[in-house]
């Protein structure tokens, strides 16, 4: 059973940068395809970036594209989140997730098996 537990979360102002981590357990941390997601309140779970196993490569929402960097560190079992640029509409909850070998394009919330339990960022005018 994979266990993920996030950090980072916080309140910034708009055009700050914050560094969200999601440190992971209980599994081979090097297998697992990682996403982050984040949700408004009112609004569904969105996709905002995932990293492939390997951490060759990254997929990203257009919303983020260009500010959100993914990375991961398989020695120390965690991901990354770097953002940059943060606007208001950046305020949600965010949440990482993964899945074994899951094709990193993939953005459905449903093709994730384990969540962490969330981190709240807020992005003030």
């Amino acid at each position: 059973q994979v266990q993920l537990v996030e950090s980072g979360g916080g309140l910034v102002q708009a055009g700050g940068s914050l560094r969200l981590s999601c440190a992971t357990s209980g599994g081979t941390f090097s297998t697992y395809t990682m996403g982050w997601f984040r949700q408004a309140p009112g609004k569904e779970r969105e996709f905002v970036a995932a990293i492939t196993w390997s951490g060759g490569d990254g997929n990203y929402a257009d919303a983020v594209k260009g500010r959100f960097t993914i990375s991961r560190d398989n020695g120390k079992n965690t991901v990354y989140l770097q953002m940059n640029s943060l606007k208001p509409e950046d305020t949600a909850v965010y949440y990482c997730a993964a899945e074994k070998y899951m094709n990193f394009r993939l953005t459905s919330a449903r093709a994730y098996d384990y969540w962490g339990q969330g981190t709240q960022v807020t992005v003030s005018s």
